[in-house]
């Protein structure tokens, strides 16, 4: 059985995004498109906020994933 904490390497949808770990974002463009933030980000309440800098992001992402370091 796998830990209860363990998150996957695959995209989940942003209703259920975690509020304890930096992450990945994926949100849809104008013609269909996914674009991916370069920098990790963290959700904060209601809003979301850049990782490093604290500072709120305006995006309405549609889903995650962990953000993983070696990037």
């Amino acid at each position: 059985m796998n830990p209860i904490h363990h998150l996957p390497n695959k995209w989940l949808p942003a209703s259920v995004v975690p509020t304890d770990i930096d992450l990945e974002v994926g949100v849809m463009g104008k013609h269909d498109d996914v674009a991916t933030l370069v920098f990790p980000v963290r959700k904060e309440k209601f809003q979301w906020v850049d990782a490093k800098t604290k500072k709120p992001v305006a995006i309405e992402p549609t889903h995650w994933r962990p953000w993983r370091v070696e990037r």
